[in-house]
């Protein structure tokens, strides 16, 4: 006799089947739908961005341990935590000479466990780490967000400097996971400490976001003009949002198989 079929099973193979523009719009409905959860759920907006921060440590703690605990770096993409290290290290920069804030201190933690773990891929463990996979040219995205930046960047009275500075980390930010991205649609497999730590990525790029998206709301679009005029604002907004959604897909089959309760993370053709 078969055995029933689990709800998540049934829903999953549901979506699975749908061409990408139903699953576009399921993803837009899905996402929407979180939002009036949380704006209802949490009083404090700004919660939810001390939230993402908090979702981020937890997937560095996760990073740190495999590194530290497992001896190797097999399916992490040094190009993605350098990235991180750059946009990193460019808004630390913009932090102290423009707004320096408890987040100055958090940005500075990051960016030195992220120096950590490229010390540690570059030579403690440079044996496990998969060169051939991390394929991704960091220049594809490097050039045009500065691009952009020269472009689109805040009207505020600061340093023309400071201001295209602040835009580059911004677009960086964004697009920074790619090359993670690329290696896991190379190895196909995903082993479970870089899964929970993407699926972090995730969590706290959709809680930025969410952020965001809420304080927009709740100001009625003041919080836009508060950031200056021209396309900076949108471009902003759209940047968090591209965070979120890079990173959705790749969240979808992660909970998929933690419910299905497998272990490793394999991913099918055309993910990520």
């Amino acid at each position: 006799m078969r055995a029933p079929k689990r709800p998540i099973h049934t829903v999953s193979t549901w979506v699975r089947r749908q061409p990408p523009k139903v699953k576009a719009f399921l993803a837009v409905v899905t996402g929407m739908a979180a939002l009036v959860v949380l704006r209802f759920i949490v009083h404090d907006h700004d919660n939810l961005f001390v939230a993402a921060e908090a979702v981020h440590s937890i997937g560095i703690m996760v990073l740190i341990y495999k590194l530290t605990k497992e001896k190797t770096c097999a399916g992490l993409s040094l190009k993605s935590q350098e990235l991180t290290a750059m946009f990193l290290a460019v808004r630390l920069y913009c932090s102290f000479v423009m707004e320096y804030d408890i987040h100055t201190l958090l940005d500075l933690a990051t960016l030195v466990t992220t120096l950590w773990v490229i010390y540690m891929i570059r030579f403690n463990l440079k044996s496990s780490y998969m060169e051939d996979k991390d394929n991704f040219a960091i220049y594809y995205v490097v050039v045009p967000c500065a691009l952009l930046a020269l472009f689109i960047h805040p009207s505020t009275s600061h340093h023309l400097l400071n201001r295209i500075s602040w835009a580059f980390c911004v677009y960086l930010e964004a697009v920074s996971v790619l090359p993670q991205l690329r290696v896991m649609q190379n190895t196909k497999i995903v082993e479970p400490f870089t899964a929970h730590y993407v699926f972090a990525l995730g969590v706290a790029r959709f809680l930025s976001c969410a952020h965001w998206v809420l304080q927009v709301l709740d100001t009625r679009g003041h919080l836009l003009v508060a950031l200056g005029y021209g396309l900076w604002p949108s471009m902003v907004l759209i940047s968090e949002i591209v965070q979120t959604f890079i990173l959705a897909d790749f969240c979808y089959y992660y909970v998929k198989s933690v419910f299905g309760g497998q272990l490793v993370l394999r991913l099918p053709s055309g993910v990520v």
